[in-house]
């Protein structure tokens, strides 16, 4: 299956080389449809005279979709999970970019920061503990995070997301965006997506960043860590932990979300660009 996709000033021939997908589906999925509309915003940037590219610009020519993976299939809440692609980038000069992209779109993760109110210096970070297979791994710890699907605002899918691996409700006015605050006077040449690109060489995934700090009494606090410390979500096969403040760049050491989240904190309260810690 065949056709071209719009948008493009030459036609750009998208060849599907499988049977699971239809022209349709794959335009209606969000990954892709960012991908595509991204990439052609930075090869337009080539008119710029300043731009590097610009004696020898470069066109995407074609796609070609190599595999496509389903959320739910057979469901009436089937979505498009994953798509793997090759996309031609040349020039006229007969160079090429590396084009292989595995696209998954955007995704949300949480910092979630308890403190004493009888301490000035203890806090305490709720963490996931669960499989990752890509990873070799049974029990990858991390900070709470997952994929944006068709939520509206990466704020509401944050509070899901927190809602689903920790039973806790958390409301969007009380989660702080790490990323905004980070990129708010960071330098823009292209219309990327707001957030971080873990691995930028091989898939889309943008990961946005947000913070969620709460001042609590310290009997809440042992209540709470006792209740998450052995709460499981078997559908996921999720394990919450509580992990202190002080080792979570050691876990950050394996997983980037957690490092990232670690990092912007630190530099965002140096700055004083956070706003107060809220009480509960």
């Amino acid at each position: 299956m065949a056709f071209n996709l719009p948008g493009f000033k030459n036609p750009v021939p998208v060849n599907i080389k499988v049977g699971n997908i239809t022209e349709g589906e794959l335009l209606r999925f969000r990954a892709f449809n960012d991908w595509q509309k991204t990439l052609k915003a930075s090869l337009d940037l080539q008119q710029d005279p300043d731009h590097p590219f610009h004696k020898a610009p470069y066109e995407l020519k074609s796609i070609e979709i190599q595999s496509v993976d389903w959320f739910a299939k057979n469901t009436d809440r089937a979505f498009v999970g994953f798509v793997k692609l090759e996309a031609d980038v040349r020039n006229e000069e007969g160079k090429s970019l590396p084009g292989i992209a595995f696209l998954r779109g955007m995704s949300v993760a949480m910092l979630m920061i308890l403190r004493p109110s009888d301490s000035k210096t203890e806090r305490w970070v709720i963490m996931t503990e669960q499989p990752r297979i890509p990873a070799g791994s049974l029990r990858f710890l991390e900070i709470p995070a997952g994929m944006m699907d068709d939520h509206k605002t990466f704020s509401g899918a944050a509070a899901k997301e927190i809602k689903e691996e920790t039973g806790l409700t958390v409301h969007e006015h009380d989660l702080q965006d790490l990323t905004s605050l980070a990129l708010k006077n960071a330098e823009n040449l292209e219309s990327l997506q707001y957030g971080m690109y873990p691995s930028p060489g091989g898939q889309d995934e943008s990961i946005r960043i947000f913070l969620w700090e709460k001042v609590m009494d310290r009997q809440e606090i042992v209540g709470l860590t006792g209740r998450l410390s052995g709460k499981r979500a078997s559908s996921e096969m999720i394990t919450i932990r509580i992990l202190p403040y002080e080792q979570l760049w050691e876990v950050g050491a394996r997983d980037a979300k957690t490092l990232a989240a670690w990092s912007l904190y630190e530099a965002l309260k140096r700055s004083r660009r956070l706003s107060n810690t809220k009480t509960w």
